[in-house]
């Protein structure tokens, strides 16, 4: 329809058609860097499909839609018999099952799995981030099983399936399962030994009876539950089933969801439990040792839940500058605009290397990559979470007023984007396991250093972080009171290194500059007018 007052111009294509995976270079040379030659044909076209259907307007309707019609909580039938359930829009589980059919589960037991999903997981996020929290704790409930043989042997097959099936039902009747986790009390928060939740033990061996609440609950729909517990012994971890073998339902009492500020296509839910049925996971007294694989795979994925949505941001920011027209010119082209766009370009791009790596070393599972796990995966949670809201908002400011508007996308990123800080430990407590890692485990240290090593001589300023970094850990002074400052050290001499070693020079340079040189500001957009920042905003445009 024609406007009799204005003709309607200038105005920039919407991001659909194109592949998220292929047009992301950084993502792509990250996965033929860490997968075996022989594995790139095959998990190439996984991913290229994942990308071109994540880039597709079908699925970015269907986000849009789970977003605006968020679950409902249902505690009765109509007849007042409790039932507690969540009802989702149709579109929920339309993603639901594509993520779980794309293999965001079943890391553990595939050639390569940790890359390979790393990079879906990082693609998969930049539709909807909402039901990534279920694949999350699915994907991550394994190694806590694994500490109980009977446990994984019986439940590993369905949590790492590729068959999505969303009935409430005995989970030895399914073809595949979704887990959900329980940890923080409403007296505790992240203080789970402050827990009060009692469990009482049964006649049979190894069951239990809890009794209590969790004030957060991921994922309520699920399957499966890994709670933490007071046993006589200690605190403790427990499986809660959803469905009780004979078909009946456990109880499970769903008391609210939580009105949260993003991740709204996904359920949070109050829970409380009253002569719950529960199989203990692990030996009693040790429910955090137990859990512990589960968490840390948790924050890896927070890591590239993150990598996925600044990735996305810079897109659409990219995307937008590369079309819009101001003052005669495009965007993209304008020094200022170019300086903003590739400075958000960094961020991304060595959030992605950095996840990508850490996703390596779970594969590798030799004892020199799993102590550079221990301290690299808090720093990494700490410090690339902590990037994600800034690069967001300052992508959003890229499209102006249209950036502010619902209808582009980036309000919807805009309030995801703090999620993955906050969720399994804020900074607060990433930066302290930092520090109980450099004070307990000197092998975590060592692994940290050597890697870091690998670059050393290429770049005279990743040279001096590295000293510098040398002498702040030599300090112990005081050392909790900046547990900050050191985590954020330690987080960019391991981005530089990395993006020394792998990265384009341009990519590099820039970085190097800015983050570690002392040449650039605090605001996105201060990089030094001298580097080569058309090819780094180039690298990151998504060719649609």
């Amino acid at each position: 329809m024609g406007w009799r007052t204005h003709t309607v111009s200038n105005q920039v294509p919407p991001l659909v058609g194109y592949d998220a995976f292929g047009a992301d270079r950084a993502l792509g040379e990250a996965v033929e860097r860490h997968l075996e030659p022989g594995l790139l044909d095959e998990v190439g076209g996984e991913l290229g499909a994942l990308g071109r259907a994540s880039g597709s307007a079908q699925l970015q309707e269907w986000a849009v839609q789970a977003n605006e019609s968020p679950p409902r909580l249902r505690t009765h039938d109509r007849y007042g018999h409790r039932i507690d359930e969540v009802d989702f829009h149709p579109a929920w589980h339309r993603l639901l099952g594509k993520g779980v059919a794309a293999g965001l589960t079943a890391a553990w037991n595939r050639p390569g799995g940790h890359v390979r999903r790393a990079a879906a997981f990082v693609v998969w996020t930049q539709v909807d981030a909402g039901n990534l929290c279920p694949l999350s704790m699915t994907h991550a409930a394994v190694p806590a099983l694994r500490t109980d043989p009977e446990l994984a042997a019986e439940w590993e097959p369905r949590l790492t399936s590729v068959i999505y099936d969303r009935e409430l039902r005995p989970a030895h009747l399914k073809a595949g399962a979704l887990f959900g986790m329980g940890m923080t009390e409403k007296q505790g928060g992240s203080d789970v030994r402050a827990n009060t939740t009692a469990a009482r033990p049964l006649a049979e061996d190894g069951t239990y009876e809890l009794t209590g609440h969790k004030w957060f609950c991921s994922a309520p729909m699920s399957d499966g539950f890994l709670v933490l517990a007071q046993a006589p012994g200690g605190l403790t971890c427990f499986l809660v089933p959803r469905v009780l073998e004979d078909g009946t339902r456990n109880v499970f009492l769903l008391q609210r969801l939580k009105d949260k500020l993003g991740n709204r296509s996904n359920a949070s839910a109050e829970v409380e439990f009253d002569g719950t049925w529960a199989r203990r996971v692990g030996e009693e007294g040790r429910g955090v040792r137990t859990i512990i694989g589960m968490v840390a795979a948790t924050r890896l994925d927070c890591v590239l839940g993150s990598a996925g949505l600044m990735r996305q941001a810079v897109a659409q920011a990219v995307h937008h500058c590369a079309h819009r027209e101001a003052f005669g010119a495009k965007l993209a082209d304008q020094p200022l605009m170019r300086n903003v766009l590739a400075d958000l370009a960094l961020e991304s791009e060595a959030a992605t290397t950095l996840a990508l790596r850490l996703a390596a070393a779970y594969d590798d599972g030799g004892e020199q990559e799993r102590a550079l796990l221990r301290i690299a995966v808090p720093t990494a949670k700490y410090w690339v979470t902590k990037r994600c809201a800034p690069l967001v908002v300052e992508a959003a400011e890229c499209l102006g007023g249209n950036g502010y508007v619902e209808e582009s996308g980036l309000p919807r990123l805009v309030r995801e984007s703090p999620l993955n800080s906050i969720w399994e430990g804020a900074g607060n407590v990433q930066a302290l396991d930092v520090l109980r890692a450099l004070q307990r485990e000197p092998q975590a240290l060592n692994a940290y250093l050597q890697e870091v090593g690998r670059a050393r001589g290429a770049d005279h300023r990743l040279d001096a972080a590295i000293k510098n970094l040398l002498t702040e850990l030599a300090d112990l002074d005081g050392i909790e009171g900046r547990a900050r400052r050191l985590t954020e050290r330690l987080a960019l001499v391991l981005q530089g290194s990395l993006l020394v070693r792998f990265a384009p020079p341009e990519v590099a340079d820039a970085f190097c500059a800015s983050r570690l040189g002392g040449d650039g500001g605090s605001a996105f957009g201060t990089l030094p007018h001298t580097l080569d920042l058309a090819s780094i905003v180039e690298r990151a445009r998504p060719m649609a």
